[in-house]
């Protein structure tokens, strides 16, 4: 979806982008200021030494011969290449020597460092216009004449040291600003330049990257209306760059995907209210009204009425593994936690079923050795390990060999594993075994056994509130359930 400038600035990111551009543009142009007269200082310090290093040579050079040694040492440094600005002119500002032809009107006058930069003329420079001028103009000053440039004609700029000899002549020492002026300039064109790249590059990512990043942020939000629309289905996209969009888009998926769950499960919850639950209501109404109908005893009414509390007591039994299962299921329960160990807990229950399996003419045995400690609810395992024990000795009763069932504790895979072994019919399909553990479903077609098909289903739930999982294998003969929990970190 394409957005306007105006709508790409009330984002967050573009604004946070613009303050940035902001901010690096007012450090730039800072910094190419404090870098160019940064530079020019230094420059300037370095001159004034160098003038400063000539005065003093030019000064033992004077102690030494007096002036005629002077003028000599004046004239020789003047013809050497690249020289610095040597002038040597009588109390009057006529040039006697050196190699200055002509200076700003002024710079003489004052002792000392000159204030500002001034202009001047090199001896010979010009010679060709002057030539000219003179010719033209018979009143043009010659050269040597005067110290002062004609007005408006511009020479180079230098800085120089002025000082007045014993004889009132005066000696001026100075240097051309020419290369410290182009230094300074490539430094500045060189700053500007590398900032301009700097800034048209901040541009260029930021217009990219942040076009990418909204361009994310679009798909993130017509996926979330979809979602908001009922569409439970749908799914936040992922690029597989792992950067926080898509760790984001992860957590969220994760997040949908369980509530679609929630969401099935309580569909499923609904449906079979609707249907299983049906028919002990619709028995307990036809036993009241089939007693209401007739002429009966006391003895009848008080049979129909401990029927009716017998129906009733398992419907209230259905009703709560229902709410146990849902609150499980949701990660919510109000049972708390701490070391359980599975070998008295096998213990408790096999000898709670002990009669009941001795009445059904099956073989309960247990296979348990050493320390088994996990971290969970001593209640809901019991409960869960009771379940599915029943279960085993219900179905374990149309074995062709003698029933038997046996309860067994071991590691693996950085896992406990309590598992229930029956030697029955089993369940063959593999499809049947994932279906065995959804709530209501019986596998039995002659529903012949007691039951409300709710058993494993809770333990299922029970194993995913330890962090634990359940599993149907094949035990060839019958059906081996499998309670795996994960290991204590200190164990």
């Amino acid at each position: 979806m394409a957005l306007s400038v105006p709508a790409i600035m009330k984002t967050t990111a573009a604004r946070l982008s613009a303050l940035y551009l902001l901010l690096f543009a007012i450090c730039a142009v800072l910094l190419v200021f404090y870098m160019t007269s940064l530079s020019a200082r230094m420059l300037t310090a370095q001159t004034q030494d160098t003038i400063n290093d000539e005065v003093l040579g030019l000064a033992r050079a004077y102690q030494r011969g007096g002036l005629p040694i002077l003028v000599r040492v004046v004239e020789q440094r003047s013809r050497q290449p690249g020289a610095n600005l040597y002038l040597i002119a009588d109390a009057n500002g006529q040039i006697l020597t050196g190699n200055v032809q002509s200076l700003e009107p002024g710079v003489i006058d004052t002792e000392g460092w000159t204030t500002e930069p001034f202009s001047y003329r090199r001896f010979g420079e010009g010679e060709l216009d002057r030539q000219r001028s003179a010719a033209s103009d018979p009143a043009t000053p010659q050269s040597g004449d005067a110290v002062t440039q004609p007005e408006g004609e511009k020479g180079h700029n230098a800085i120089a040291l002025v000082l007045r000899l014993p004889n009132q002549m005066i000696m001026l020492v100075g240097r051309d600003l020419g290369e410290p002026e182009r230094f300074r300039a490539v430094i500045k064109r060189s700053l500007m330049l590398a900032l301009g790249m700097m800034g048209l590059g901040g541009l260029l990512i930021w217009f990219f990257v942040g076009h990418a990043a909204l361009k994310r942020i679009d798909s993130v939000s017509d996926a979330s209306r979809r979602i908001m629309g009922g569409d439970l289905s749908g799914r936040l996209p992922i690029s597989g760059a792992g950067d926080e969009f898509d760790r984001l888009s992860e957590n969220l998926n994760s997040m949908l995907a369980r509530i679609a769950t929630l969401n099935e499960g309580l569909k499923q919850v609904s449906d079979n209210i609707a249907h299983d639950l049906k028919t002990p209501l619709t028995r307990l109404r036809n036993r009241a009204e089939a007693t209401l109908a007739g002429k009966h005893n006391t003895t009848d009414y008080r049979q129909a009425l401990e029927g009716t509390i017998t129906e009733s007591d398992q419907l209230i039994k259905t009703f709560n593994a229902i709410l146990m299962i849902s609150r499980l299921e949701a990660g919510y329960s109000s049972e708390s936690t701490s070391k359980v160990d599975l070998v008295e807990a096998v213990r408790d229950v096999v000898e709670l079923y002990e009669p009941v399996a001795e009445e059904a003419g099956v073989s309960l045995e247990t296979a348990v050795q050493g320390k088994f400690i996990i971290d969970g609810n001593r209640e809901l395992v019991g409960q869960a390990l009771s379940n599915i024990v029943d279960n085993a000795i219900k179905y374990s009763t149309g074995a062709t060999d003698k029933p038997r069932v046996v309860v067994t504790l071991g590691h693996a895979d950085h896992q406990i594993r309590l598992s229930v072994a029956d030697n029955g019919h089993g369940i063959p399909d593999d499809a049947d075994r994932a279906r065995a553990t959804e709530r209501f479903v019986r596998l039995e077609k002659s529903r012949s056994q007691p039951g409300s098909g709710l058993g494993l289903s809770l333990a299922k739930a029970i194993m995913r509130f330890h962090n634990g999982q359940l599993d149907l294998q094949p035990g060839n003969p019958g059906l081996s359930v499998v309670m795996s929990f994960p290991e204590r970190g200190d164990h």
